[in-house]
Formats: structure tokens, C-alpha cells, sequence
């Protein structure tokens, strides 16, 4: 069966979409899940740090021994989205904080074959001018990301394993999407044999781990945003009205989270074609380092005040997420694409696991109106690595392998 690659494009960012409502599925019903776990502070973090432990083991895996580059992607991902939505599933009887936290670290760990394989998939649909593309994707995962907040509010007040349940049944249908409805890419990739050189070519290349540096110093604010955003919120909503209805907090993540950042995504990738992604990159950080550092300043004040802040964060922190990517697979040889992404998100992610558990530690100790400045430190450090990368990107050349470290 033969498509376009739009159309490919349309049932992989659906997929996608799909697949990574597992993502925060049990930190969206975080309340609920405190009581029937019996959940400490340092607890509460684990349920979304696990899985970004979960993701790294994976990724870590896969670029290793070269998965990526050695099967079919889209099998992977296939066999990934179904893993994790029978594990997630799983959820809904356990009532022991340590074995709901593993089943957490599973789900990670199959969302290691989802995210970066999508964006293999992509790269080979799209050879070229795949900004707007992975921009699209990023959009899809963003949306996915937050969607559980979404389903709150409808599934809340019957019973939280509905939303546990209606998460694992999203990925089940992406999983029949990408193994019946989306067809091979029309060029077979090459299967290369389990090699470290693939790891050390994508370690040795000057623009690549430039792109990287960006990408790990975005990595550090975003995820931690993401996790945090609706505590703060709640918090926030609180200080300001007692008796407000919690339901608007969960409304005002998915607004901020979900639609903010997917539309972010997607003027991103448009912008990055036009100005490069270098430029959209560093315009991006530096707009959402200043709402991570300003949003505090809000803290119990106008409700629409914070909502504009986090509306302005929540678009600007995840727009130029696409661009990380992209640049690695315009800078990577073919043989090496997939090593080179799964790196990228590994080291990534391990990142946000300790921004995601800093956070409420640093909270604890001077508040919410201070506390998400420390994310700032990200995006400025990634500012500075992508200001370097505008030579490569602007002179076309790719460096020879030397070590850069």
C-alpha cells in the first residue's frame, strides 16, 4: 500500500499521540494514587521519575547495541506501545507503592521503542525539510503527554483507574495503527550488525553533540516543568481562592501543557525553516527561561496572570524540541541516525530525572515562588551550545569525526 508522506506523517503523530498518554498517566491521578499507595513526598516524585529511568535504561539499550538501526522501526514501535499499554494497565490493581513504581519503570522503558523510533520513522519519510514534520510529532507527543489531565476531568469523579484504563486502550489502538495501517517507509533502511562503533561516530561528531548540549540543557527545564506545573498551579489556585474547584487546575496544565506546547511545537518547526534551528532554538530558551523565572513572581495572584505565564512557558518550553532532533538527523549519516537519537534522549532524560526530584526539595525549602528558577540554568547552558551550532547549520559543512566532549 502505497500513501503519502503526509499522510504517514498524520498516522504516526496520531500514534504517537496515542501511545505517550502513558506517559503521565499515573502522575495526573498523583492525588488519588498518594492514598492508595500511601505515598511520601520523596514517593510522589518517583511515579514520574521512574519512568523517565525506565526510558534512559531503554534508550541506553537500544543505542548500545544499535537497535534502532538493526530492526524494522516500525515493528519496534509496535511492539513498544503494546508493551507499555499492557504494563500501564496493570496499574489498576496494585496497591503497593514499590511494585506500582516498577510497573512504572516498564512503561518507561517501552517508551524508549516509541518516541525516538517515531522520529527515525520520520527522518525517512521525510529526507529532507523534516522540521516541520518532527515539529508536527513533537506536537503529537506533547498532547499525548498532558492528555491524561484531560481525561481527568471527566473520568475523576467516577473512579481513577478509568483514567489508568482509558490511557492503556489509546495505546492499544496505536498500536494497531502502526502495525496495520501504516505501511514500511517506500526506501528499506540498511540493517546494520550490533557495532559500538555506531555509538562512538555519533559521540566523535562535533555539530551532533553540539545539538546534543542543546538538547540536554532543554531537557533539564522541560521535563520538571511538565511534572510540576500543575502542583504549582493547584497551589497557586488555592493561595488565591480556598474555595476554588481543584478541576480548574487540572484544566489549566492541559491548556498549558498540552495545547500551548503542541501549538508551540508546531509554529516552531514552521519557524525553524524559515530562521533555522539554531535560531528558533535559542529564541525558544531564552523566552521560557525568563517564564521560569517570573512565573513564581504569580504565585497566588491573579488566576489569569498565571495562566498567561504558563500559557507563554508552556508554548516556548517544548517548541524547540523538534529542532534537537532534526539537527541530529541532518548531521548524522544514515548508517548511524537511530544510535544517534536514542544517545540523545538517553542522556536526555537522565537528565530530568534529577531536575524532576531537585525541584520539591528546593520547594520545600524556599517555596514556589523561587522554585522553578532554578530550571533556567537549562535553557541558558543550551543557548550557548546552539549559538556555536549556527556555524555548522549556516555553512553546511559536517565536521570530520574529532572527539568533542
Amino acid at each position: 500500500m502505497k500513501i503519502s508522506r503526509w499522510t504517514a506523517l498524520a498516522w504516526i503523530a496520531i500514534s504517537e499521540l496515542f501511545a505517550l498518554s502513558l506517559w503521565f498517566s499515573a502522575s495526573a491521578i498523583l492525588p488519588e494514587l498518594t492514598k492508595v499507595w500511601n505515598l511520601n513526598s520523596s514517593m510522589q516524585a518517583w511515579v514520574t521519575a521512574s519512568v523517565q529511568i525506565g526510558f534512559i535504561t531503554g534508550a541506553l539499550s537500544s543505542s548500545l547495541f544499535g537497535i534502532a538501526d538493526r530492526f524494522n522501526a516500525r515493528k519496534i514501535f509496535a511492539v513498544s506501545a503494546l508493551t507499555g499499554a499492557v504494563v500501564n494497565g496493570l496499574l489498576v490493581w496494585v496497591d503497593s507503592a514499590w511494585l506500582g513504581i516498577t510497573l512504572r519503570f516498564i512503561t518507561g522503558i517501552s517508551m524508549a521503542g516509541v518516541y525516538p523510533i517515531a522520529v527515525k520513522l520520520l527522518s525517512q519519510w521525510f529526507p529532507t525539510k523534516r522540521g516541520v514534520a518532527i515539529g508536527i510529532l513533537v506536537a503529537a507527543l506533547t498532547l499525548g503527554s498532558s492528555l491524561p489531565h484531560f481525561i481527568v476531568l471527566f473520568l475523576s469523579s467516577v473512579h481513577w483507574q478509568l483514567v489508568i484504563a482509558t490511557s492503556s486502550i489509546l495505546a492499544l489502538i496505536s498500536t494497531v495503527i502502526i502495525t496495520w495501517v501504516l505501511p514500511d517507509t517506500p526506501v528499506a533502511s540498511k540493517k546494520n550488525p550490533v557495532s559500538f562503533k555506531l555509538l562512538k561516530k555519533v559521540v566523535t561528531n562535533k555539530p551532533v553533540m553540539l545539538a546534543n548540549y542543546g538538547y540536554f540543557g532543554h531537557q533539564w527545564e522541560l521535563y520538571a516543568m511538565w511534572t510540576w506545573l500543575p502542583a504549582f498551579l493547584a497551589a497557586s489556585l488555592i493561595t488565591y481562592s480556598p474555595q476554588i474547584n481543584p478541576l480548574w487546575s487540572k484544566l489549566f496544565s492541559f491548556l498549558s501543557i498540552g495545547v500551548a506546547g503542541a501549538f508551540g511545537c508546531i509554529i516552531g518547526g514552521y519557524c525553524a525553516e524559515k530562521i533555522g534551528k539554531s535560531n528558533l532554538t535559542i529564541i525558544a530558551m531564552s523566552i521560557s527561561a525568563l517564564c521560569s523565572i517570573i512565573i513564581g513572581f504569580t504565585f497566588g495572584s491573579s488566576i489569569w496572570l498565571t495562566l498567561i505565564v504558563s500559557l507563554i512557558w508552556g508554548m516556548t518550553v517544548v517548541a524547540d524540541s523538534a529542532q534537537f532532533s532534526a539537527a541530529v538527523t541532518d548531521f548524522s549519516n544514515a548508517d548511524y541516525v537511530g544510535t544517534a537519537l536514542t544517545f540523545q534522549m538517553s542522556i536526555g532524560f537522565l537528565i530530568t530525572v534529577f531536575s524532576i526530584n531537585l525541584v520539591p526539595v528546593i520547594q520545600a525549602q524556599i517555596g514556589w515562588e523561587w522554585v522553578f528558577a532554578i530550571l533556567s540554568i537549562g535553557p541558558i547552558l543550551g543557548i550557548i551550545s546552539m549559538s556555536h551550532l549556527k556555524y555548522y547549520e549556516t555553512s553546511g559543512k559536517k565536521e570530520p569525526y574529532t572527539l568533542w566532549f
